[in-house]
């Protein structure tokens, strides 16, 4: 298995913390890794594809400790992920210089009913924006921002966060409903942050990680949801014999 900087974030917040997190499904016996039950645990078959793009989660406070989130699940695809937890006052220096690097092109992934300024809107990921007359990198990439918490807590730091004011933005509009069973949302279209992140990758020409990260997604739900008393899922669990099928050999990495 690969740690990456979501588990790091994690195991950082778990050291400081004066008191455990307490949300349903607390007394699940859960992976730190991966938080699905640990009879059901998805860490030796963890995606790895070569990818040629970047992303960015910045994490709401709590957001880090819930079992049903699903921002891992990017870092557990594209290998280069940098992960902060959200600061309105103290943002993290080394996220600020990876804002202005010129190794990247950022976009934040948000909807367009919250982008005040139309200008900042993208249609589609425009590969010209890749290209700087100021910038000698021939290998400049997209660097993919996603904030990752509740509707809430996101449009929060969306509207907060000076540092991500001047950015352009792309705004998904996704013709499918959410698949995402496993925490209440008051809006049936609103996507998981890995659905997004799939849908993104996509666009951005990165179809075997876009479909890799849609399989894995599916695979976690799956599992996440054989822990919950409520959910009847399958104990065949068929999404991850797809993902297994499609992306890894029955042997571990």
């Amino acid at each position: 298995m690969r740690l990456h900087a979501f588990h790091r974030l994690y195991q950082y917040r778990q050291s400081i913390s004066t008191k455990p997190f307490q949300a349903r499904g607390c007394n699940v016996v859960r992976c730190r890794y991966c938080q699905v039950s640990l009879e059901h645990c998805l860490c030796d078959i963890q995606p790895d594809v070569p990818t040629n793009i970047a992303c960015m989660l910045i994490v709401s406070d709590n957001e880090v400790f819930k079992p049903s989130n699903t921002g891992r699940l990017i870092a557990d695809v594209v290998q280069e992920t940098y992960v902060y937890q959200w600061n309105r006052t103290e943002p993290d220096h080394e996220m600020l210089a990876l804002l202005q690097c010129d190794d990247y092109q950022p976009v934040i992934v948000f909807p367009a009913d919250y982008v005040d300024q139309p200008e900042r809107l993208l249609k589609q990921l425009d590969s010209n924006l890749l290209i700087r007359e100021s910038s000698k990198h021939d290998n400049r990439k997209w660097l993919l921002i996603f904030i990752d918490g509740s509707w809430r807590e996101a449009r929060k730091i969306f509207r907060r966060s000076n540092y991500l004011q001047n950015l352009p933005v792309l705004s998904i509009d996704p013709e499918q409903l959410s698949q995402y069973q496993m925490r209440h949302s008051d809006n049936d279209q609103h996507l998981s942050t890995a659905e997004v992140a799939s849908l993104v990758l996509s666009q951005a020409s990165e179809t075997h990680a876009s479909q890799c990260l849609q399989s894995w997604f599916e695979a976690f739900r799956e599992s996440y949801l054989l822990s919950k008393s409520r959910a009847k899922p399958d104990e065949s669990r068929p999404y991850r014999s797809a993902y297994l099928r499609r992306f890894k050999s029955e042997t571990s990495l």
